[in-house]
C-alpha cells in the first residue's frame, strides 16, 4: 500500500509527497521512495522519521498504530488511519487523539466499499423498521497473507447493521451440529485465497426471497486513491473523528 500511495500521489497535482516512512530496520531505508515504488525518482528517501506535514496516511501494522497516532498528536498532524486488525485499547487511543487533531478513521478506504456501506445501512434500516424476519450473513475474501480475520471491513458492515437492527448477536463461522439458525444472528465467514485484494458480500435472506450486496476490488489502487482523498479532506480540518462518509459527503 505504501508503494501505491507513493506512485499515485505523484499523479495528483494537489498533493506533494514529503515523507515515506517505514520501520527503522527496513533493508531499503535511505533509498529513493519513487524508485522503490517503481516510478520516477522523487527525491524523497524512505525514512523511519516522521516529519512535519499537512496530513499523514497510516497503512502499517496494528503494533505500530499507537506510536504513529501519538506522534501525530504531539506534532499536531492530521491523520488518516487506514490500518486494521488492532484491539479496542488501540481504538480508544485513536478516539482520544481525535480530541486534539482531525482523524479520518475507516476500516476501508475504497469508494465502492463505502458506497456499499451506505446501501447496507439503508437496507438494514428498512428491514429493522418493518421488523422483517431476515437472516444476515457477511462473506469476505482476501489474499493468503492477510493477518486479521474477519476483515475490519466485514466487522464494520456488521456494526452498521447492528446499529439499525436491535438484538443481533454475532457468530464467526459454523462447524458441527449447531442446530437451526437463530433469527437474531449475523454470521461472518472469512475466505483466504491467493492474491485476492478483497471482496465482501452481505446477504439478506428471507423466506421466499433474498438479496445480496457485493463489492470487489480488482487491485489495491482503490484503497490508495481513497486514502489520498481522505488526506486532502482532513488537512486543515478541526479536531474530530471523521469517516469516509464525511470524505465522500454521504
Amino acid at each position: 500500500m505504501g508503494c501505491r500511495l507513493v506512485a499515485l500521489s505523484a499523479n495528483d497535482d494537489q498533493l506533494e509527497l514529503v515523507a515515506a516512512i517505514d520501520r527503522a530496520d527496513h533493508p531499503r531505508l535511505g533509498e529513493d521512495s519513487g524508485a522503490i515504488a517503481g516510478v520516477d525518482s522523487n527525491s524523497v528517501p524512505l525514512s523511519s522519521e516522521l516529519v512535519e506535514c499537512d496530513a499523514l496516511i497510516d497503512f502499517s501494522l496494528p503494533e505500530a498504530v499507537e506510536n504513529i497516532t501519538q506522534q501525530c498528536v504531539e506534532k499536531k498532524i492530521p491523520l488518516v488511519m487506514a490500518t486494521t486488525g488492532f484491539e479496542e485499547p488501540t481504538a480508544e487511543k485513536i478516539r482520544q487523539a481525535a480530541e486534539s487533531i482531525p482523524v479520518v478513521w475507516a476500516p476501508n478506504m475504497s469508494l465502492a466499499v463505502n458506497l456499499t456501506m451506505k446501501l447496507v445501512e439503508n437496507a438494514a434500516k428498512v428491514l429493522g423498521n418493518v421488523n422483517a424476519d431476515v437472516d444476515i450473513e457477511i462473506l469476505e475474501r482476501h489474499h493468503r497473507f492477510k493477518a486479521d480475520s474477519p476483515s475490519g471491513t466485514a466487522l464494520k458492515f456488521g456494526e452498521i447493521i447492528r446499529e439499525q437492527i436491535d438484538g443481533l448477536s454475532e457468530v464467526h463461522g459454523r462447524h458441527g451440529q449447531v442446530g437451526q439458525r437463530p433469527r437474531n444472528e449475523i454470521g461472518y465467514h472469512a475466505i483466504r485465497v491467493g492474491d485476492d485484494p478483497g471482496q465482501h458480500t452481505i446477504v439478506f435472506g428471507m423466506l421466499g426471497e433474498k438479496f445480496e450486496l457485493h463489492v470487489a476490488a480488482s487491485n489495491r489502487d482503490c484503497y490508495a486513491l481513497g486514502a489520498l482523498a481522505a488526506a486532502k479532506f482532513v488537512a486543515g480540518k478541526q479536531p474530530g473523528l471523521y469517516s469516509m462518509f464525511d470524505v465522500l459527503g454521504i
